[in-house]
């Protein structure tokens, strides 16, 4: 039939698709309702918008007759969204009503709805998850239990506040209806979210109502739709980005790109020369948790390496928040692989944490806090840790958990904020400790320094955070204490890990520039300030320095840049260590970091890390700059700012970290030529063991599919009664004296007690074979192991080996 011309005070617009059986009674209840409620409603029309319907839906509705009832019609089945787009379209009503075919909810709560509008709401949701709402002949639990999962993912992708965005009893006004409903692209479920999110956007006022609800039979939407909806929500915000945050993180994943350009496009046969020898550990991190998740093995230990006591892996930072979801990359493209996928897009996913962050929460403008957010991920520490050590590098959970802790001190969703909040750190535990523990240092001398400079902000704030943060502790914990009761007291677990008397920064270090500086780079004076190249932790620049200290007196009036400023100054002083030297003299003080020192926890840090939390701090007073000066409208003071900032950055900007050639992994370990050599429960002996210092047999254990065992290695365990953390496996007699001969080409003098010890070390180290690979002082190293075994190894495949099932 053909639809009335004239305005109607109510539409009711019914979605159907073979609603044959069901559809019948739904009109009848409708058409009676308002028939006999004329004087309430005023006139009114119902609009079934059919979905391409195969079986009597379109007769049932034209066999009526009655011109206030009337269908549109789709060719072909699309979608309950493209029937609503075509049902709302044909409407003309002051007020749109949309019900599902089934009635779930009774025509008379739209009484309910009504109320709502006339209260200047713009739309009234009908909801079975406020208090109120009633619900009669429940779903299958199954169904009942993957819509509200469904529902919590939906309202964090796209409705913010709306408990239930799914349930299908709307009243909208006409004309704003019409417009969203004709502004949507979603075909299927997920229009509800769209057309509800244009409202939101708008800001147009939509209330949530308690409705009465009955499941009723013959649903069309199955669990699959559930993944649709979250399909097409995450495809509408995707499409809804502003161009200029999709410009950001382009640039963001082409900048890290460009920093890992040395080995991006070769991974398998570059090597980062400055990670020393942690890109091999960090690749057999990611090797051997795929092999555990492939064999369905504890992903948290390993006696690949260390053996036979085996390693840790929970206790050496694996990060399984990463390497067990990248299991199916490692496995297909290698370990070499994966690992640069995973750090170059890691990088990238955390600037563009932080561009969020600094936009939502610190300045409006796009440019500013794009400038700011790469200076916190592309900071000169982040650069030097970026050369192996992923968990300082992708950083993404923490910018997250610094908003959801914000959020807590408003007040509003204390409960669902700090179940959130819980998550993030349970996730982050996994991607890294330390970096959390940072990240709680850096957020506590932020809300110290906020709450002296805005007192009433802290009495508002301090309960609901309180709340919320006992509330994600007791979500957080159990998700972990399993991993965290390994990792401190399973095998091979340990206490705190020595870095020497002081590993805290110099004062120097963090006016100096760091050695991969494109423009200021000065190797020697990095190296001779930092530990060693991957842990060059300040290096900010005196310009950057200068910089800061002027937009901190230039806006001391805001209490953000206050706070952010003592946040930045404070991070500074504490990675100074437990004491310092002041520069160029032989005075020494306690640091600021000597109440921590030996704390648990706290004892195992690298206290020059702690500068790392200076770099956000640092972006986010240059975002503030920024935005100042783009807003000032003298030429020549915007001029010299933009002139002084630029000054401060350039030298920061890194050069693409050092690659070299990787050395060829001999035949011998590549073809399987050391399988007759090595039995079950038997492990494999390259001469010297793997330690810190020279862990390239790690490299040859994954070419080799992780086919046999290691004693020594990379990685943290116990040593002594004590079981204090050191780096490899607790050292041997003979291992120790081959390790010398292979630095210094020595050999010394061994005899009955020296071959007595041997034999005693290889049935420690259960050794099948001994190999001694081309190496410097590799003929000393051959002459001191045949000595020892009592003859001569034999040329294998490019190596020497002394197959120990002779007998010696």
């Amino acid at each position: 039939m053909t639809a009335p011309a004239a305005a109607v005070d109510l539409s009711v617009v019914i979605p159907a698709f073979d609603e044959e059986e069901r559809l019948g009674a739904t009109l009848d209840a409708v058409t009676g309702y308002l028939g006999e409620s004329e004087g309430r409603w005023g006139t009114w029309e119902i609009v079934v918008a059919d979905d391409g319907s195969t079986d009597g839906t379109r007769a049932l509705v034209t066999d009526r007759r009655d011109p206030r009832v009337h269908l549109v019609t789709s060719a072909r089945n699309r979608g309950k969204g493209s029937a609503l787009r075509l049902g709302v379209a044909a409407s003309h009503g002051r007020r749109v009503l949309i019900t599902d075919a089934d009635l779930a909810s009774p025509i008379e709560e739209l009484e309910r709805l009504d109320k709502a509008l006339s209260e200047g709401n713009a739309a009234a949701v009908g909801s079975r998850a406020l208090p109120g709402a009633t619900i009669r002949d429940r779903q299958h639990p199954l169904r009942e239990l993957l819509g509200r999962a469904g529902n919590v993912l939906i309202r964090g992708i796209a409705v913010p506040g709306i408990r239930d965005t799914q349930c299908g009893f709307k009243l909208f006004e006409g004309d704003r209806a019409r417009e969203a409903f004709a502004a949507s692209a979603i075909d299927g479920y997920g229009i509800d979210v769209e057309v509800l999110r244009h409202f939101h956007r708008a800001q147009w006022q939509i209330a949530e109502v308690p409705v009465r609800w009955s499941h009723r039979p013959g649903s069309k939407i199955r669990p699959l739709d559930y993944v649709r909806v979250l399909a097409d929500l995450t495809w509408l915000r995707a499409r809804a980005a502003r161009p200029a945050d999709l410009v950001a993180v382009v640039l963001f994943l082409l900048m890290a790109a460009a920093l890992y350009s040395g080995r991006l496009f070769d991974p398998d046969h570059r090597y980062l020369a400055d990670s020393l020898q942690d890109q091999n550990q960090w690749e057999w991190f990611f090797a051997v948790t795929a092999d555990n998740i492939a064999h369905l093995r504890n992903p948290l230990f390993s006696d690949l390496q260390g053996f036979p006591d085996g390693v840790n892996l929970m206790a050496n930072t694996v990060m399984l928040g990463l390497t067990v979801p990248f299991a199916p990359l490692t496995l297909l493209a290698g370990p070499a692989v994966c690992l640069g996928v995973v750090m170059t897009l890691g990088l990238a996913a955390t600037a563009a944490a932080w561009y969020r962050l600094i936009v939502k929460r610190v300045v409006a403008r796009r440019g500013p806090a794009f400038v700011g957010a790469s200076l916190a991920a592309f900071a000169p520490p982040m650069v030097s840790h970026a050369n192996a050590h992923p968990n300082f590098v992708i950083l993404f959970m923490i910018p997250l958990i610094v908003d959801r802790a914000l959020r807590l001190c408003t007040g509003t969703r204390v409960v669902r904020d700090g179940i959130v909040l819980g998550l993030m750190a349970a996730y982050q535990v996994f991607l890294g400790e330390e970096p959390l523990l940072l990240a709680m240092i850096g957020m506590a001398l932020f809300a110290a320094a906020y709450g002296v400079v805005d007192r009433e902000a802290a009495k508002r704030s301090w309960r609901p955070l309180l709340n919320g943060l006992a509330i994600a502790a007791a979500v957080c914990l159990p998700l972990v204490v399993w991993a965290l009761a390994w990792q401190f007291a399973g095998p091979q677990s340990y206490g705190s890990v020595p870095h020497g008397d002081n590993a805290g920064n110099s004062p120097l270090a963090l006016l100096s520039f760091a050695e991969r500086s494109l423009i200021a780079g000065d190797a020697r004076r990095a190296n001779a300030l930092s530990l060693n190249p991957t842990e060059q932790n300040a290096f900010y620049g005196w310009p950057l320095v200068l910089l800061a200290f002027a937009v901190a007196v230039r806006l001391w009036e805001q209490a953000l840049v206050k706070a952010l400023a003592v946040t930045a100054a404070g991070a500074a002083l504490l990675s100074l260590g437990p004491r310092f030297r002041i520069p160029m003299t032989d005075r020494v003080y306690p640091g600021p970091w000597a109440p921590f020192a030996k704390l648990p926890l706290f004892a195992s840090v690298i206290e020059g890390r702690v500068a790392m939390i200076c770099a956000p701090a640092l972006g986010m007073l240059l975002a503030l700059a920024l935005q100042r000066l783009t807003a000032v409208r003298g030429r020549g003071t915007q001029y010299l700012g933009l002139l002084g900032v630029c000054l401060a950055l350039l030298p920061l900007v890194p050069a693409p970290l050092k690659a070299v050639q990787r050395p060829a992994t001999p035949a011998f370990f590549t073809d399987g030529a050391w399988r007759p050599y090595v039995r079950d429960g038997e492990s494999l002996v390259p001469v010297p063991l793997p330690d810190a210092g020279n862990a390239e047999a790690l490299h040859w254990q994954q070419r080799a599919g992780l086919g046999f065992k290691l004693p020594g290695g990379y990685f943290t365990g116990p040593w002594g009664d004590s079981r204090i953390g050191i780096y490899g496996a607790p050292p041997r007699y003979t291992s120790q004296m081959l390790r010398d001969v292979r630095y210094t080409g020595v050999i010394p003098a061994i005899g009955a007690k020296w071959r007595a010890q041997a034999k005693r070390d290889f049935a420690y180290w259960r050794a099948g074979a001994l190999v001694v690979t081309p190496q410097p002082h590799d003929d000393a190293l051959r002459k001191a192991v045949s000595e020892l075994v009592g003859r001569d190894g034999k040329w294998v495949h490019g190596v020497w080996v002394w197959d120990l099932h002779q007998g010696s």
